[in-house]
């Protein structure tokens, strides 16, 4: 789930907001229409391309649940897992494009995945219409305390010692848990096998069961057992230290500066979806995003609420396939 989103970026496209938002009021007051029926006349389905439990699907519950009262009908959450968030993504492009279905993926599905994949079934920047970016959170490195590692340097003493022998967990390929980890491995010289997941509760339950040594996950689902001793973590991946996880050291500290990532989350239609529906869809979910609630629970699960006008998703979908292009190339990373 960036794959990279600095600081800095958080704050160009939160100005992209402000200024993709400024729709006229005449815009607001105009309902949307799908050729003879107003929209939305019946329910609206949001596939979530990951288990029940994961990051995602936390964070589409958080926002279905408000959308349904903002649409006046019901919102309902669909779990579409598999092929590392293609497949439920996939449906959300080939859906029909009248607002009755939408989709809340990450960044592998949306843009990194076309750089990862040889071929694809659908192509996120023709079939896909970006309606905003969500939240972002950072990724939290997570071992097994019975490895006996307190820090980045024993785990990198650790896995050297023992090459080829360790695996790794990821919610999937081209996922920031994977890509975030082919970087690691690069920059520290590490050999360790990657074993891809539906989701991160599924990572952290192989972590549990010994099946592998650690991973790069969200904390929305590592925390509780890490506060529960079941799981340890040893960094985070933001540039500085998290606003949501200040206790924790960078990657950076460690001596890795050049491993940066966030984990984002965003809400996508199928291309084609009249506008003035994509535009009444981004326009309510980020007051919703933006509420002090919503707010509110989105912190709880380690996410920073952002909320953008479309174009802000489409510029940073464009540059997460340059950024992480990049990565695959240099580390070798693939999908298989």
């Amino acid at each position: 789930m960036s794959l990279s989103l600095r600081p800095t970026t958080v704050r160009k496209l939160l100005c992209a907001a402000a200024i993709g938002l400024a729709w006229t009021a005449s815009t607001w007051a105009q309902p949307a229409s799908t050729g003879t029926e107003k929209w939305p006349a019946r329910a609206v389905h949001m596939i979530v391309p990951f288990p029940a439990g994961s990051s995602p699907d936390l964070i589409a519950r958080i926002l279905t649940e408000k959308l349904a009262q903002a649409l006046g009908q019901p919102a309902i959450v669909e779990n579409r897992p598999g092929a590392g968030g293609n497949l439920g993504t996939g449906l959300v492009a080939k859906a029909a494009p009248d607002g009755y279905t939408i989709g809340l993926s990450i960044p592998g599905p949306l843009a990194v995945n076309t750089v990862l994949y040889r071929k694809m079934e659908y192509d996120p920047f023709k079939d896909l219409a970006p309606v905003t970016l969500v939240a972002a959170s950072p990724n939290v490195l997570v071992v097994d305390p019975k490895l006996n590692v307190g820090s980045v340097k024993e785990f990198v003493a650790l896995a050297k010692s023992q090459p080829g022998k360790l695996n790794y967990g990821s919610v999937g390929n081209g996922s920031a848990s994977h890509l975030t980890m082919e970087l690691f491995k690069e920059a520290a010289g590490l050999d360790i096998v990657h074993v891809p997941y539906p989701g991160s509760p599924q990572v952290n339950t192989a972590i549990l069961d010994g099946q592998i040594a650690g991973g790069f996950v969200v904390p929305a689902t590592a925390m509780p057992l890490v506060h529960a001793g079941r799981l340890r973590a040893l960094a985070v991946t933001t540039s500085v230290r998290s606003i949501v996880l200040p206790d924790y050291p960078t990657l950076a500290e460690a001596g890795y500066p050049e491993v940066v990532s966030t984990a984002w989350v965003a809400v996508v239609a199928p291309a084609k979806t009249p506008g003035p529906i994509v535009e009444r869809l981004s326009r309510e979910l980020v007051a919703i995003i933006r509420s002090d609630d919503v707010r509110e629970k989105m912190i709880r699960i380690y996410f920073q609420p952002i909320g953008t006008a479309p174009a802000g998703l489409s510029n940073l979908m464009r540059s997460e396939v340059e950024r992480w292009g990049k990565v695959i190339k240099k580390t070798g990373a693939t999908a298989d």
